[in-house]
């Protein structure tokens, strides 16, 4: 089970400071709403929450991020920036902190698909949900939260894509969720808390990298509207560039986008 004590003991010093406060719910609607929340009664950054279930938890737009009890990792933190420009590029960023420890637990076969999930195998493997709220004063708060599939049980009717989990990805390798937590929180934090100063540009090579869409041809759904082409990476803002049959190059601010592994 989730416990903070243990989390704390593998923050980093860094980490440690910046984290104002961690919480661990036994069950909750989700933790993004719940943040969302604090951060209107002028909750700091820093301030975090984790939970064993969601029962109303959030995916991309608007449809429902599969919590089942004790099995997963699902949480959320909170960040306050000066304003909402050049938040664009946090997802992207967020994203490598992901893979990074992935990679540290010895996760290789792992990747980034634009703009925001986190695959392996052509199977959606977790998902970062950023929710940016504007105030009155000019500044914003984003609500930061993350979804990974430790052990999800196979064959969920509800949930209408590939995917897969850790214990699938890689069988011989036990994970502590306490200690995997711990590790996001000394990659995520810092990247939020510098964000404003690094921006996109710090993570781009490093995104690029991770990139799992790159030369695929794909649908891209923009609303009603589907774009077919051969994904060419991102821009230096963090958009879709998308080739098309005639050879031109288009970019994306967002967008759903399908593909064949």
């Amino acid at each position: 089970m989730l416990n903070n004590s243990k989390i704390n003991t593998h923050l980093t010093e860094d980490a440690r400071r910046i984290c104002f406060e961690l919480e661990i719910f036994p069950s909750i609607d989700s933790t993004n709403n719940y943040l969302m929340a604090r951060a209107q009664t002028n909750a700091p950054s820093g301030s975090v929450c984790f939970a064993e279930e969601q029962t109303a938890g959030k995916g991309r737009r608007g449809r429902q991020w599969i919590s089942p009890q004790g099995q997963n990792i699902y949480g959320s933190f909170l960040w306050r920036f000066n304003g909402v420009a050049g938040l664009g590029g946090l997802s992207l960023a967020i994203g490598v902190g992901v893979i990074r420890v992935l990679r540290q637990n010895g996760i290789a076969n792992v990747g980034l698909k634009w703009p925001n999930d986190i695959y392996s195998n052509g199977k959606k493997l977790g998902g970062i949900l950023i929710e940016v709220t504007s105030h009155t004063d000019g500044s914003a708060s984003a609500v930061i939260g993350l979804g990974l599939n430790v052990n999800l049980p196979p064959n969920i009717e509800s949930i209408t894509q590939a995917y897969t989990d850790l214990h699938e990805v890689t069988p011989n390798v036990v994970l502590e969720r306490n200690l995997v937590i711990a590790q996001l929180l000394n990659e995520l934090l810092p990247i939020a808390a510098t964000f404003e100063e690094c921006e996109l540009a710090a993570y781009l090579d490093e995104w690029r990298d991770y990139d799992c869409l790159f030369g695929k041809q794909v649908n891209l759904f923009v609303g009603s509207q589907q774009i077919d082409g051969c994904v060419q990476g991102i821009d230096e803002n963090g958009l879709l560039k998308l080739q098309r049959a005639d050879g031109s190059i288009q970019t994306f601010t967002s967008g759903e986008v399908s593909f064949s592994a």
